[in-house]
């Protein structure tokens, strides 16, 4: 598609509040300030308490995995793995080759989890009208589906999901799409019929596939959501050294891989393509990876994806990672003080005042390194990745520049953050085969290691990286008497929509809105795509949406 479509502008001056924001994990509010038209001021609240670090102070070090995996029910073994990696930095020790192996493994499988689940489930539908592929031409979107998939989609087949759609829309009881498209169209949706009708077709069966890379993930991590299979020094899972548990895996694997290659990566540039005006829309300044999969767990420098942090958008000049620049700014959040802290010495002492309040107004913590405001998460790390010349990651960059017709310019934004995720999956993808291959000839060698033991220390403390799919996830903890004294999660959302920190810098997301154009006030579609794009993940919470009225009941549990 050669023609740049402009997104339309309204002339609405006003406030616009989303709450609460959905297809994210728990519960966010954006407020926003336009002024004809476009978003002049915006605030990211984080409206649930999480207090896990308050939880978890004074018991054994060992179980602090088991409690931190639960701030999420989606991507909860970068949390266990984050613990145990902390642990492990406490006790000074390493792991066996194997050990290794198993966790790069199902990290892997839980990147195609989380990214596949997201373009298609969370984010997709900013895009994608579902009610225009009512008007499509069945056999007009199997030849587009066709010239962009190897993966075949007959018109009988489309037309089929056409019907269950009309379905859904004629009977009121709108399933996986209530919430998610504007009756009657909306102006800032630019796919054709055909286009959505392929796309639609896609969610539907991305909704069964995603199943597949999960139980990838439980065939090594016992089960899943919550695996069980780290501890510090390794991991329990013998099983997985069985040429049954290997096969199982790497079935799953190429199945998840092969819809990757032949559909998430076709769509995501079919959408990008009509999209290209995103390229100029909600895009930060300052990024920061940990990078992922190491050779050596304890040492960053090891990861096939290696960190790295760069300021102004100038790729010219990655500077290495520093953990002692890391600082928690809670001036504008719900917690008393308003010193930043080292997370070794963070506190997490609630002090709410009111919602709606512009000076305190959320519950999140606002993560600053040496002071600047950073982006983590996939757009950061690729790019990273990209500007370090990686051998995998650089070539599918240019591909899908090159095939959108854009510059590394148009990265910055949220149509490359969005196309970042995809990249990510797609190399991580192709890289799993490479560590399953790799595993697999360790264990027929003879080796069979796969955990160490080591006592836990009366006086230590220890930090675990994990660059997990949203971005930057580091846990700190502090042992005292064999027990944690302190212990602070410092999680991709909190840096990338956290509030203003000491300073009045506003976050990633929040720098990232302004000037966001909106067409519809009473639509804001434009908000979500930019905040779903960062993929933000609120610690988990109760709540139900009645089906007639789309009300929420709030119930408190006594």
């Amino acid at each position: 598609m050669s023609e740049v479509k402009q997104t339309p502008q309204s002339t609405f001056t006003g406030p616009i509040v989303v709450d609460p924001l959905t297809r994210i994990e728990g519960h966010l509010r954006i407020e926003v300030e336009v002024e004809n038209g476009r978003v002049k001021d915006a605030r990211s609240c984080g409206t649930l308490f999480r207090g896990l670090e308050i939880i978890l102070k004074g018991r054994d070090p060992r179980d602090a995995q088991h409690f931190t995996q639960r701030t999420c029910g989606v991507c909860t073994y970068t949390h266990a793995l984050a613990s145990t990696r902390a642990l492990e930095d406490a006790m000074g020790m390493s792991i066996p080759k194997n050990a290794t192996y198993i966790r790069n493994l199902v990290l892997g499988m839980q990147f195609l989890h989380d990214h596949i689940v997201h373009f298609y489930h969370l984010h997709a539908l900013d895009f994608v009208d579902v009610t225009s592929a009512l008007a499509a031409d069945p056999a007009k979107a199997a030849a587009l589906n066709a010239s962009i998939s190897p993966r075949p989609a007959s018109a009988e087949t489309l037309k089929a999901v056409q019907t269950k759609l009309k379905a859904f829309v004629d009977s009121g009881q709108l399933g996986p799409f209530t919430n998610a498209y504007f009756l009657g169209g909306h102006p800032a949706y630019y796919l054709e019929p055909e286009a959505n009708l392929v796309a639609t077709a896609h969610y539907l069966e991305a909704l069964r596939l995603q199943v597949k890379a999960a139980r990838a993930m439980a065939v090594f991590g016992a089960k899943n959501p919550h695996t069980q299979f780290t501890v510090a020094g390794g991991v329990t899972c013998y099983d997985a050294l069985t040429k049954e548990r290997i096969s199982e895996f790497a079935a799953l694997y190429k199945e998840v891989s092969e819809f990757v290659r032949q559909v998430y990566i076709p769509d995501l540039l079919l959408v990008g393509g009509a999209y290209k005006d995103w390229a100029a829309i909600g895009g930060t300044e300052n990024f920061m990876a940990f990078g992922e999969f190491p050779v050596d767990e304890r040492k960053l420098e090891t990861r096939w994806l290696k960190p790295g942090v760069f300021h102004k958008r100038d790729l010219s000049r990655i500077e290495a990672f520093d953990p002692a620049k890391i600082s928690e700014h809670v001036r504008h959040s719900w917690y008393e003080g308003a010193e930043a802290r080292s997370p070794y010495e963070g506190e997490t002492k609630p002090k709410f005042t009111r919602m709606g309040d512009t000076d305190r107004y959320s519950w999140l913590k606002a993560p600053r390194y040496g002071d600047a405001v950073m982006e983590t998460g996939p757009l950061a790390q690729m790019l990273v990745s990209y500007a370090q010349g990686h051998p995998t990651v650089k070539p599918l960059v240019d591909n899908v520049l090159q095939t959108l017709g854009v510059g590394p310019e148009a990265l910055f934004s949220t149509l490359g953050r969005t196309a970042a995720r995809g990249i990510e999956t797609a190399a991580i993808a192709g890289q799993i085969g490479v560590w399953l291959r790799e595993f697999e000839e360790n264990v027929a060698k003879g080796d069979t290691r796969i955990v160490e033991d080591r006592d836990v220390p009366d006086k230590a403390e220890g930090v675990g990286f994990v660059n997990a799919p949203r971005g930057g996830l580091s846990h700190w903890i502090r042992i005292e008497n064999k027990k944690i004294a302190n212990f602070q999660l410092v999680v991709p959302t909190t840096w990338n929509l956290g509030p203003r920190d000491g300073n009045d810098k506003m976050s990633a997301a929040e720098k990232a809105l302004i000037g966001t154009p909106i067409a519809d006030p009473k639509r804001p579609v434009e908000i979500l795509r930019t905040i779903h794009s960062f993929d933000p993940c609120i610690a988990c919470a109760v709540h139900v949406i009645d089906g007639q009225s789309n009300e929420v009941h709030k119930f408190k549990v006594l």
